[in-house]
């Protein structure tokens, strides 16, 4: 069966929980993706555009160091290597250009990492189109570069400082502005979360990575792999590394959370510990208490602390096809660095998640092909990783 079904759910997950006041702006942002997706017009001109503004296809490149200190075959496809470092750039662009056909003259977005900032701000850039972006206060100060980065490309960042001040309350921030002005404003999603018809917009434009890596497996490897490993935060790159390898029963698929600090609540495991509930407009798995407030969430990974998830991965945690798990920012941390030092990559602390757990995968799978989604490149965590070099140092 192909999901989502026509009211936007992925079995029981997904949806529509909204203000009546956007129940219009949905349908027709629906209605208007259906017709274009299927325009020989729009998709020459994404074509276009993911070929000679984002640099597509990206590699994918086989690790030989990795590949024999691990005892496994390494593959990354090297969406570091996109314009503006990540994966983020495919969904951004496809979505500017979904807004331009449709008459909308602004774009607000939120950001965590500042990755999905950069590339909404790039995508806006290049189509003229007025962006504000907000970002969590926690992260604005993380991330620092890439704020900057955003106001260069003629952005407006606006710091939120409710809540924990981070991506979930960047999101309500939106989402709250969206609702003020829907007639002339898109608002876009940088993940497979919010309300339908999102989820499956933001996947469809992210299959560019996994229709390149079938592409590239059969031209290049004769073969598929024996498993797939990518981060999940919300889930866009990882959804759009899996989906087009769902009918393929013979490969594995491992979406791998933020652990954190491995006690208390001070992780992001959504689908490994949390619940059904409804959040930015959608059902899914959420970490909420007793009295239904989301907790706070925490990852060395500024792109992976989001309490909640894309409910097409709650479906395929359900039906058993993708298996959740989740690696510690100690783990995560020394995975960046193997990776830079024994390959000449630096990786985003997003996807030194999905590293650490292919290591650990490595071991239970000796001599098997593993394809690792390198979701993005790692200069934006500096800042982090020079903390931590302090703190390992303190003392000596």
């Amino acid at each position: 069966m192909k999901l989502p079904n026509k009211r936007g759910y992925y079995g029981e997950y997904g949806g529509r929980f909204v203000p009546e006041l956007l129940m219009p702006v949905l349908l027709e942002l629906e209605e208007y993706y259906h017709k274009l997706k299927s325009s020989k017009e729009f998709k020459k001109e994404l074509t276009s555009l993911l070929r000679d503004f984002i640099g597509r296809p990206t590699p994918l490149y086989y690790a030989k160091f990795l590949s024999k200190a691990w005892g496994a075959e390494i593959l990354l496809k090297r969406e570091d290597l996109a314009h503006t470092g990540a994966h983020k750039i495919n969904n951004t662009v496809g979505q500017c250009l979904l807004a331009k056909y449709m008459g909308k003259t602004k774009v607000l977005a939120e950001t965590g990492a500042g990755q999905h900032g950069v590339a909404v701000a790039t995508a806006c850039a290049l189509m003229d189109l007025s962006c504000t972006i907000y970002m969590g206060k926690v992260d604005v100060e993380r991330q620092s570069f890439n704020v900057l980065k955003m106001r260069l490309l003629g952005a407006n960042v606006v710091p939120v400082e409710q809540g924990t001040s981070t991506l979930k309350d960047a999101i309500n921030e939106a989402m709250r502005n969206w609702a003020a002005d829907p007639e002339n404003t898109h608002y876009l999603i940088g993940s497979v979360v919010g309300p339908h018809p999102y989820p499956m917009i933001v996947r469809d434009f992210q299959c560019v990575i996994g229709k390149e890596c079938l592409a590239q497996l059969k031209r290049s490897f004769k073969r598929l792999p024996d498993a797939l490993i990518a981060c999940v935060g919300g889930g866009s790159n990882s959804i759009g590394l899996f989906y087009p390898f769902l009918e393929y029963k013979g490969v594995r698929m491992y979406g791998v959370e933020a652990g954190g600090k491995g006690e208390g609540g001070n992780h992001s495991m959504t689908l490994s510990l949390g619940r059904p509930g409804i959040l930015h407009g959608a059902l899914s798995f959420l970490l909420y208490d007793k009295w239904g407030q989301i907790f706070p969430t925490h990852s060395i990974a500024p792109g992976l602390d989001y309490p909640g998830v894309g409910p097409e991965h709650a479906y395929l945690k359900d039906i058993g096809r993708v298996t959740y798990v989740a690696v510690t920012d100690r783990e995560a941390y020394e995975a960046f660095l193997e990776l830079s030092e024994r390959e000449g990559i630096i990786p985003a602390l997003e996807s030194s998640h999905s590293l650490a757990f292919a290591k650990k995968l490595a071991r239970h799978m000796p001599n098997s092909m593993l394809l690792i989604n390198l979701s993005g490149r790692g200069d934006k965590d500096l800042g982090i990783i020079m903390e931590s070099f302090v703190e390992e140092n303190r003392g000596e």
